[in-house]
């Protein structure tokens, strides 16, 4: 067997376990990026490490089960897509409030529906159009309110948003490529996270930082297991579950995030941004319904 599938026992059971897992661990995945970074390891060289060396191990398994040809341009857009999302994520997470960027980030369904709709022709149901309405209301209660045009959206918050905007719009790309091997598609998207994180050290003019032996453990350790078995327990999942209850199942990323970062991160949650959330994770679980039904409601 060449495909992610080899790493996991086929049950149903279990891939509702990865699911959860797997968001978990992204749920968490605040901490450690705050962590590196306060020691001193700026944000950018760790993503680069986080995501090239779960490229690395993962490359052979994309070798040995490789994209067609003519899959080549998709896995390129896949890689430019996935790579942004995650380095713009990770990057709002390091540098900016986890409550906010993960508000953010989960805006996510909106820019579906909408890229759905203009790539793919999937039709604006009832469902769809209320979640939308939603989604944008929660938008609007988390960036202020009232107060929202008064002052410019800082740069975290753009990046936030850019990161949501390119996860929907990878969504769609594997949609539109599903025959596209897994391991192809993970190397792909490590390897786009990882130069792009290089990008934003060159753009930024950081340095290669010096490490010691606990920084390159513990980078070690999030690379390998942290972002590498999160990635697969999410791919387990998601392939073996209804698309429904798989998206619904990922929000668990948003509430451990919260959560977390509330309790463990010191951060507070505004009675702005916890409407903003319920109307963001409404929105989100009815567009993950209408997944379920299909699109004819």
């Amino acid at each position: 067997m060449t495909s992610l599938t080899l790493f996991l026992p086929r049950r149903q059971g279990t891939a509702v376990s990865a699911l959860l897992g797997g968001a978990v661990l992204w749920g968490l995945f605040w901490w450690p990026l705050k962590e590196l970074n306060a020691a001193g390891i700026h944000g950018s060289f760790v993503q680069a490490v986080a995501y090239g060396l779960p490229a690395l191990v993962l490359l052979p398994w994309a070798i040995r089960n490789p994209a067609r040809r003519d899959q080549a341009g998709l896995l390129l857009l896949i890689a430019l897509l996935g790579g942004w999302a995650n380095a713009s994520f990770a990057t709002s997470l390091t540098y900016g409030s986890v409550v906010r960027v993960l508000l953010l980030f989960y805006l996510a369904p909106v820019w579906t529906i909408l890229a759905a709709r203009l790539f793919l022709g999937e039709p604006f149901t009832r469902l769809r159009m209320t979640a939308l309405a939603l989604a944008l209301a929660g938008l609007a209660a988390t960036l202020g309110g009232p107060e929202l045009l008064a002052a410019p959206l800082s740069a975290i918050d753009l990046l936030a948003l850019s990161s949501g905007l390119a996860f929907a719009l990878n969504n769609v790309a594997i949609r539109a490529g599903h025959g596209l091997p897994d391991a192809a598609r993970a190397v792909a998207v490590f390897t786009g996270c990882a130069l792009i994180s290089l990008g934003f050290m060159g753009w930024n003019a950081q340095p290669v930082p010096t490490l010691d032996t606990t920084h390159a453990l513990a980078l070690g350790v999030l690379a390998l297991a942290w972002v590498l078995p999160g990635t697969l327990a999410t791919f387990y999942g998601v392939a073996r579950l209804d698309a429904g209850k798989a998206a619904i199942l990922l929000l668990g990323e948003l509430v451990v995030g919260i959560v977390s970062a509330v309790l463990i991160g010191g951060e507070t949650l505004s009675l702005q941004e916890a409407v903003g959330g319920a109307l963001i994770l409404t929105a989100a679980v009815i567009e993950a319904r209408t997944e379920s039904r299909g699109y004819a409601a």
